[in-house]
């Protein structure tokens, strides 16, 4: 089984993009992509997309074919819907096509533009990724339902808003000097306290932004690495995918979610790999609670343990696991559908020691990325590791 080199990565910038489509912005990534692997367009066998509202907020089906399109290349083409998982879920499949031979060169990534809705129409959009019968009739929203996660989380473990209020000043600090991410700004604690309560005990700056973007990956397979003389020293070597009921009142317990901690484990023993061998993460951060419940999924803390972790600068830049070194979601900016495989592209660059914040990880050769879908119903974990050219 042929092992799986990312041999470029290409975002644009996330934020507000008015004036553009998704289609133009994938076409952005996708080149960038290219361009950074090296490889012609001729030679790429198949896209793999992941977008999730575009259905709605542009009125557009079928985007597949037209990602293909815009981007040049003349492929078959795949959209791939798992809500905010979305390209994480693509990226996947396009792992294991490499690995069974039936691809050497792949463009895999994702794109989405949001803010041309007003944020309740985005927020109603959004919830179509929670249970329609059970939960969004009853008005769950997933602010809505991730407060709920978070209260059930500090009645269990304990922990509080200002552990909370660290996770974001954090990943705010790390967003600086990313000329990718939406907010290039440090905040304080007391900011995050004082910002308006969006769904107790969640705050303003709990939540990450509403977001347009895109991003890409070439993937290709060692032969074809080594026979076109690629720069591929970044290989994906362990990959895994959890599910959960959809409902939180569904599950045994709010304040987890098995179906990252499914994820991690099939991905850790794909790669060969544990939790203690991991150098630097990027995590799906939607609100600050999910870093919290994704860093203890990961194995990276015992259940219960995780909620100080960026208070005690275990996370932190200059800590003993750096975590969201891109801003994450919560800075760096989540349009849904490119937010799986720009974790891949942050991670790539991390480890070529070509990014912004690689300085605080000069010895990073194993990194994990964790796209969660809605409130961790769905959950895909890769592990990259720098393996040299």
């Amino acid at each position: 089984m042929t092992k799986v080199r990312v041999a470029g990565a290409g975002m644009t910038p996330f934020g507000s993009h008015p004036e553009r489509t998704t289609r133009d912005l994938f076409a952005e990534a996708g080149t960038r992509a290219l361009d950074d692997a090296g490889v012609d367009r001729g030679d790429v066998e198949a896209v793999h997309y992941g977008n999730f509202m575009g259905a709605l907020s542009e009125h557009q089906g079928h985007q597949g074919p037209l990602a293909a399109e815009a981007l040049g290349v003349q492929a078959p083409a795949t959209r791939y819907e798992s809500a905010c998982a979305s390209s994480g879920v693509a990226l996947r499949q396009a792992v294991r096509d490499v690995r069974n031979g039936e691809a050497d060169v792949l463009v895999v990534g994702g794109a989405e533009r949001m803010t041309n809705l007003a944020t309740a129409e985005s927020t109603e959009v959004l919830a179509i990724a929670a249970d329609e019968l059970y939960e969004v009739r009853a008005g769950v929203t997933f602010p809505g339902a991730y407060a709920m996660m978070a209260a059930a989380y500090f009645e269990q473990f304990g922990g509080s808003r200002e552990d909370l209020a660290h996770v974001a000043v954090k990943n705010h600090a790390n967003a600086v000097g990313n000329h990718h991410a939406q907010y290039q700004r440090e905040i304080t604690v007391e900011e995050v306290l004082d910002s308006p309560a969006v769904a107790d005990p969640l705050h303003l700056y709990d939540a990450c932004p509403i977001t347009d973007g895109a991003s890409a990956v070439v993937l290709v397979s060692e032969d074809y690495a080594e026979d076109n003389g690629l720069d591929a020293g970044v290989a994906i070597t362990g990959t895994g995918q959890g599910g959960d009921r959809m409902a939180l009142q569904d599950r045994e317990d709010a304040a987890t979610s098995p179906a990252a901690t499914a994820a991690a484990e099939e991905a850790y023993g794909d790669a060969g790999v544990t939790s203690d061998d991991v150098d630097v993460a990027e995590v799906h951060d939607c609100f600050t609670i999910a870093e919290v419940l994704a860093l203890e999924s990961l194995g990276f803390f015992e259940t219960g343990e995780g909620v100080t972790a960026a208070r005690e600068g275990v996370t932190t830049r200059d800590g003993d696991l750096p975590v969201n070194l891109s801003g994450g979601l919560k800075a760096k900016g989540h349009p849904v559908g490119a937010t799986g495989t720009s974790q891949v592209a942050e991670l790539t660059k991390l480890l070529r020691g070509d990014h912004v914040n690689s300085e605080h990880v000069p010895d990073a050769r194993v990194g994990v990325a964790h796209n969660a879908g809605g409130t961790v119903a769905s959950a895909v974990v890769h592990v990259l590791e720098e393996v040299g050219e």
